[in-house]
């Protein structure tokens, strides 16, 4: 406990909970405020709970846990952190050992002692914790150094007791230890000297005081006094939860405010815990756990866990309570922590404005629900409202762009094409402003549409209808103009929709969502179309699989990419790549070769539709058709890069590529030989991306060929690949181009963000009716849909 040598106390409160601390010598004294911020913590203090570091027997180390656990604080370690471990394992340890040697020493006794040279059954004597410990702890600690050791790190045990912070002088030595262990980049490893501590003062930890007479109190104290920026505290539980954690409806808590007044319980999956137990540490908060009849000491201790955090925040170090035993995270549980990933409960003393990412899908789910339900002709309103309030409120929109743009000249950061996609321009809206009454034209034939009437039985018809798909998530980059397109396109099709644009075109973003939510709310559906502004990782949203249904990244290869290796159960509507080809034929037209590949590189080089490699027939090569081509990516200040074929032809090449899969963003392009349409098409399906490609010529067989051959999302002729776009397709406007092969391919319109279900309308029919005995037959007659909608 806090003693008198401290000569005041200062009491703080929150929620109506005091804590009673001592005097603090640092001087920030703040915690971090966002778990992104969690990635400058330099010193940190990892608490190992017994259940992480022991067997499920309880006797003996998991050192499967153990070594990954080691393995992550290395990595902190050697990034330049200060790492430190409060560690418990040596009872479990020493009841290991000294269960063997007991066994051990029976058998060579009865051995000894029996003539027929038969053991008799044995037993092992109740343990005494603090023998277990004295027996214990000398392992524990070389395990812990000949793990650190072979990541060449050196280990230090200190032991301590409750005196160690009573006394002064013993806490000054404390922590003029711990210094130069870190100065020295040496791992303290902290723990109780279970082996003469005294027994625990009943409830002493519930009156608010902050003693050691745990792991928990000892590494909140511990990461108080080192001033420590991050307390990391495993156990054998997920964090705090909402609702008491086996109700359905029980959410784990993401971050945790102290100044919330709402309840709150506090989950576990321990391997003890059968039952259920309520406990109360003030009338604001409650903690739920899970604990055997045997397990008294289990109520205490969670409540332990909870205060120690707080407290320790309260001292200006950041909380994280996660779980070290899943085997699933466990191998990177610490290290994702770091990285600011949603693990566990972040425990911060400030709370963001607005609501979180989780609130803001259940709005979303919530108002997306309300949207679909209208009638057709209501969302049409909505969208052309949106389409008005882009034209009327342009002078705005272009302002907050121009603020957008100068940050990102002034920063230096973007690329040309990137800022060309960040910037609006007045035909730019002009042109949303169209494609957005198409997609309203489109959508008083969208939700709710027959697709196929049966009549299964007398009085008994099936229905096939178009209903939204959910929520959507779409995260998209440096292009603004994609908030209202997407926008437009879920509300026609009934979808709630998340959006997570790029901090590029935070501006211009918010200006648009705003004008969305104002057009949605002539209708009473503003929540359906949420913007997440907050600063949430893209890989921390891909795994709200409970809340998202589908997501479509609008971006960079390498954000799509990221994506989908980060989503996690959720389906992924997209194309990594947009390596786009355009095939020119021996029989083809000079002027329209010209013509289509200026367009198709050097419109918009910065597209995925763009082309990245000119194909060229063999027979072309040292012809006029050729140099024009060259001619004319030259004066267009297009870099050419040669391919492996192209450059055997040449005694001076240019430089020849690295990947005939690249996707320049830029101007830039392969070009490379080919000797027929054939090669042509097996090189594409090779290295291209099924996105758009392209063929020029005047032989119409050929070109057939070409169009039923190749097996790309979009394959044209005689047209440039920029055609590939959903306003341009006449479908409004496109959520994003797609080289899946499932529900949607190529730009993807209102069509695509539908899918269907089954309305089977009967009259107390049974499946029963139509066996042998039944006294029904199937008929599965066709019946002619008339009816554009279902009623």
């Amino acid at each position: 406990v806090i003693c008198s040598s401290f000569k005041s106390t200062a009491v703080r409160h929150w929620s109506n909970i005091p804590f009673i601390t001592v005097p603090l010598s640092r001087t920030h004294g703040k915690s971090f405020v966002h778990r992104s911020e969690l990635k400058h913590a330099k010193r940190i203090v990892v608490k190992l709970g017994s259940a992480v570091v022991t067997r499920g027997d309880e006797c003996g180390l998991a050192l499967g846990r153990l070594a990954s656990i080691v393995e992550q604080v290395s990595v902190l370690q050697n990034q330049g952190r200060e790492m430190m471990i409060v560690t418990s394992g040596a009872v479990a340890f020493g009841k290991q050992r000294l269960r063997h040697e007991i066994l051990l020493s029976q058998s060579v006794r009865q051995a000894l002692h029996s003539g027929q040279n038969q053991l008799k059954e044995m037993s092992v004597p109740v343990l005494e914790a603090r023998a277990c410990a004295a027996a214990g702890q000398s392992g524990l600690m070389a395990l812990y150094e000949a793990m650190f050791t072979q990541y060449s790190i050196c280990a230090a045990q200190i032991l301590v007791t409750n005196l160690d912070f009573h006394d002064d002088q013993k806490r000054r030595n404390l922590n003029s230890t711990l210094h130069e262990l870190l100065r020295m980049n040496i791992v303290p490893i902290v723990n109780t000297n279970d082996a003469v501590v005294p027994p625990p003062e009943p409830n002493s930890d519930l009156q608010g005081v902050i003693s050691i007479k745990d792991n928990d109190s000892l590494a909140a104290r511990l990461a108080v006094e080192m001033k420590a920026d991050l307390l990391i505290a495993l156990s054998d539980v997920e964090g705090l939860y909402d609702l008491p954690p086996g109700s359905d409806d029980a959410k784990l808590i993401d971050i945790f405010y102290p100044g919330d007044q709402q309840s709150i319980t506090f989950g576990t999956k321990s391997r003890v815990g059968i039952g259920g137990m309520e406990a109360k540490i003030s009338d604001k908060i409650q903690v739920y756990v899970e604990v055997l009849p045997q397990s008294k000491n289990r109520e205490t201790s969670t409540i332990i866990k909870v205060k120690s955090a707080l407290w320790a925040l309260q001292g200006g170090t950041s909380v994280v309570i996660a779980n070290g035993t899943d085997p699933k995270v466990t191998g990177h549980v610490i290290t994702d922590i770091v990285e600011g990933k949603k693990v566990g409960t972040f425990f911060s003393e400030v709370k963001p404005a607005g609501p979180t990412v989780e609130q803001q899908a259940e709005m979303a789910r919530s108002g997306g629900r309300t949207l679909s339900s209208l009638l057709p002709h209501q969302r049409a309103e909505i969208i052309c409202h949106l389409a008005d309030l882009l034209t009327d409120q342009r002078e705005d929109i272009l302002a907050a762009n121009k603020k957008d743009l100068d940050v990102a000249v002034s920063g230096g950061q973007l690329s040309q094409p990137l800022l060309k996609r960040l910037s609006l321009s007045p035909s730019k809206l002009n042109s949303l402003s169209i494609g957005l009454r198409q997609i309203a034209v489109s959508s008083r034939d969208s939700v709710g549409r027959v697709i196929r009437r049966t009549r299964i039985a007398n009085n008994l018809e099936l229905e096939q209808i178009t209903v939204p798909i959910g929520v959507l998530l779409v995260i998209f980059e440096s292009r603004p103009d994609c908030l209202p397109q997407v926008s437009a396109l879920a509300i026609a099709s009934g979808n709630a929709l998340l959006l997570k644009g790029g901090k590029e075109a935070s501006n211009t973003n918010q200006i648009l969502h705003r004008l969305t939510q104002e057009a949605l709310s002539i209708h009473g559906v503003k929540d359906a179309v949420q913007l997440v502004s907050t600063r949430e990782e893209v890989e921390d949203l891909c795994r709200l699989n409970q809340l998202i249904d589908l997501i479509i990244p609008r971006g960079s290869s390498h954000l799509v990419r990221d994506i989908q290796r980060a989503a996690k159960g959720i389906p992924v509507l997209g194309h990594s790549e947009g390596v786009c080809h355009v095939y020119i034929d021996q029989e083809a037209s000079i002027e329209k070769v010209i013509k289509i590949i200026r367009d198709s590189k050097c419109d918009y080089p910065a597209a995925c539709n763009a082309m990245e490699t000119l194909l060229v027939h063999r027979d072309l090569l040292r012809s006029p058709l050729f140099d024009q081509i060259i001619d004319m990516l030259r004066v267009e200040q297009v870099k050419i890069h040669a391919g492996p074929k192209f450059a055997s032809y040449l005694t001076f090449s240019p430089s020849e590529v690295k990947s005939l899969r690249t996707e320049y963003g830029d101007l830039e392009c392969c070009i490379e030989v080919v000797d027929s349409v054939q090669d042509a098409i097996d090189h594409i399906h090779k290295y291209g991306s099924s996105h758009t490609d392209v063929i020029v010529t005047e032989n119409e067989e050929t070109a057939e060929y070409f169009l039923q051959h190749l097996d790309s999302a979009c394959v044209f002729w005689n047209s440039s690949s920029r055609f590939s776009d959903g306003y341009r397709f006449g479908l409004g406007a496109e959520v994003g181009i797609s080289t899946a092969r499932i529900h949607a391919r190529g730009p993807v319109g209102l069509e695509g963000l539908l899918t269907t279900k089954w309305v089977l309308r009967g009259d107390g029919h049974t499946v029963a009716d139509f066996s042998e005995q039944g006294s029904m037959k199937y008929l599965h007659e066709n019946i002619a849909v008339t009816h554009r909608t279902s009623s």
